[in-house]
């Protein structure tokens, strides 16, 4: 009796002050990953906001309604338009605990014009209007709008803007705060500085192959890809995963859905949405991939992602009929594995280019001892070349590992 009197006092208690019962998980094959350090899971495809401000109310609902139900439980909201939010807002009304919103602080909606400020007063005002336009006290993500330069960043770091932003999680009405940017280096910078707890970043099979600095849209960024993943987006993936930072994608389909049609393709080929998902999802630092979606046909056929087989996920086929230029680097995609050995081949090529563009350093040689397998347990069996994209030489790749790590 003790115990139960104590149980249902505990009960009332917690409706005292408000407490909800957690809804009930839905039936659903979609799969979950954490959002970085911040305690919460957010579905593998999310949705983008782009498509709601084409949209009437029934057909925001409509849309909003098919994600909730499929599983999707996150959204980005970068588009400040009246019309926009407010369908969002309407859309989500009595289902607002079941989705995680990532908002954006910095972008105004001035002059009939989407634009992007770090006046405080200007955000100040903009923030609260997508409050009310959403229903809602809070958002889950404050994302600081499109941070692409490096005086962009020099610019926030220390500034009001900034200090605003640190008073908006302070009072609650943002619980994490981002940062959304498509240049790899300030993003470095950026997830280093301590504070960005979820990076919004552009990638896909094509940006990456981009120099570290570069933007996608600049004047002839996307005329001399490189071979292989570009280094400073290594260090920035990996920066990410070992200190556990999310990032949420966005441009997974190369930006307006250029890499699914090959007349369009920066690559030359055009990758399926699936495809273009699981590239991105095989980084351990990806919580999501957030998806342009216009209309209920395209959500259906994103949605596809959830029963899609792993040879309609598997990438490597289009990508060995990229250009010819884009051959020969390893992009650590993991799709030479497993190695008869049991060498993490991918992991071994990362810590050898790393140490081969910095030099090898103690840090290096002590990650590289702790794995499993090493190099000079390469057998040359010749398994992985078959299932390689990118033509990498990976014996001559374990051969250079053993003489570098010595072993």
């Amino acid at each position: 009796m003790k115990k139960i009197y104590t149980l249902l006092m505990a009960a009332l208690c917690l409706a005292a002050v408000g407490c909800k019962q957690a809804a009930p998980e839905k039936q659903t094959d979609m799969k979950y990953r954490p959002l970085g350090n911040t305690g919460l899971e957010v579905s593998e495809i999310s949705i983008g906001c782009g498509g709601f401000e084409k949209l009437d109310s029934a057909a925001s609902l409509e849309l909003m309604t098919m994600a909730l139900d499929s599983g999707m439980n996150y959204i980005d909201i970068y588009d400040c338009t009246p019309k926009t939010r407010s369908n969002i807002g309407y859309a989500l009304q009595g289902r607002r605990d079941e989705m995680i919103i990532q908002g954006h602080i910095g972008t105004i909606y001035k002059d009939g014009q989407h634009c992007r400020t770090r006046d405080v007063e200007e955000c100040r005002q903009s923030f609260e209007d997508l409050l009310e336009r959403l229903q809602t006290d809070h958002i889950e993500v404050g994302m600081i709008h499109i941070t692409d330069s490096h005086e962009e960043w020099e610019a926030v770091e220390g500034s009001p803007f900034l200090e605003y932003v640190f008073q908006l999680k302070q009072e609650g009405k943002i619980k994490h705060i981002g940062l959304s940017s498509h240049n790899a280096e300030v993003a470095l910078r950026a997830v280093k500085s301590g504070w960005v707890e979820v990076l919004m970043f552009s990638l896909n099979p094509a940006f990456d192959r981009l120099r570290g600095g570069a933007i996608p849209w600049e004047k002839g960024a996307m005329d001399n890809l490189q071979a292989g993943i570009d280094p400073v987006r290594v260090e920035l993936y990996d920066y990410c995963a070992t200190h556990k930072i999310a990032v949420t994608v966005m441009k997974t389909f190369g930006g307006g859905g250029r890499l699914l049609d090959a007349k369009t393709s920066q690559l030359g080929v055009a990758y399926t949405p699936e495809q273009c998902i699981a590239y991105c999802l095989a980084k351990p630092c990806i919580s999501t991939c957030i998806l342009g979606i216009d209309n209920l046909d395209e959500l259906k056929r994103d949605l596809h992602w959830m029963h899609a087989t792993e040879a309609e996920k598997d990438y490597t086929n289009v990508a060995k009929r990229e250009k010819p230029t884009l051959g020969g680097d390893c992009t650590y995609c993991n799709h030479c594995s497993p190695c008869s050995v049991g060498i993490p081949i991918a992991r071994v090529n990362e810590l050898l280019d790393k140490a081969e563009t910095d030099g090898l350093t103690p840090e290096l040689q002590e990650q590289y001892n702790a794995l499993p397998k090493h190099g000079s347990d390469c057998t040359h069996c010749g398994a992985c070349l078959s299932r390689c994209p990118f033509a990498v030489d990976i014996p001559s790749r374990m051969d250079a590992a053993r003489t570098m790590f010595g072993r």
